[in-house]
């Protein structure tokens, strides 16, 4: 069944958009569906031209926020944000495993294998091997769980491959629903591990034409936040 574009934000420079999880964000595979594709075939429909420049990733497995720029100078604006650091980035997570302390930083040097298609910590001194860093703060924590889960905020300060998934994961606390870092044996137990809990939920940036500041939210999806988060409201945490 063909994909609908869940659109937050449209103008004549730029779209936003929802990402649902299991879903490519871009994809060389044959007959695979994407969200690249999914905008041009939008567009196409529209009678417009069908460019989507798109301007930062998610992992297949992760739902969240996504932009494209709707012609080439729009596309180079926005790049030039994301390189400078100027994109805020904030995801919500579920984790397993006790935090290493209810809010803080976390620094490690990332590598990739892309035989694997899987990252790990390695040594600062590997050449190959890049910094990451992400900002945390532990929202909830559900002590009813073994091991106990918490609602974690997240802001990315880098945007290396698998980086949420492999810090976390180093720190003893990896993402509920990780077939490739998580706790594997326990994947099984119960319904709500069925998908990875992690979903990019507020992007904020600068518009390219107008330079008004432009701020997007959305709740996740997943069963396994509904605990923490009330029926109603915003993403838990200042932003």
């Amino acid at each position: 069944m063909a994909q609908t574009l869940n659109i937050l934000y449209e103008d004549a420079s730029l779209i936003v958009c929802i990402k649902p999880p299991g879903t490519a964000s871009e994809t060389r595979k044959s007959g695979q569906q994407d969200m690249v594709s999914l905008v041009r075939n939008y567009r196409y429909k529209k009678g417009e031209e069908p460019y989507a420049g798109l301007i930062h990733r998610l992992d297949q497995p992760v739902e969240g926020i996504l932009v494209f720029g709707k012609h080439a100078s729009a596309s180079a604006a926005l790049s030039r944000q994301l390189a400078q650091g100027k994109f805020t980035k904030i995801y919500l997570a579920v984790t397993e495993g006790n935090m290493p302390g209810r809010e803080g930083k976390l620094c490690d040097f990332l590598k990739k294998d892309s035989r694997s298609n899987t990252s790990f910590t390695a040594s600062e001194d590997d050449p190959q091997a890049k910094k990451a860093e992400l900002l945390y703060k532990v929202l909830d924590t559900g002590a009813e769980h073994h091991p106990v889960q918490n609602l974690v905020r997240i802001q990315l300060l880098t945007g290396r491959h698998h980086q949420i998934r492999v810090q976390m994961a180093h720190a003893g606390s990896p993402l509920l629903g990780d077939l490739k870092y998580g706790r594997q044996k326990d994947l099984q137990k119960n319904r709500e591990h069925s998908g990875l809990c992690l979903c990019a939920c507020g992007l904020s940036f600068v518009h390219p034409v107008t330079k008004k500041k432009l701020k997007f939210q959305i709740r996740p999806s997943h069963p396994a936040f509904q605990k923490f988060l009330a029926a109603e409201g915003q993403i838990p945490g200042e932003w």
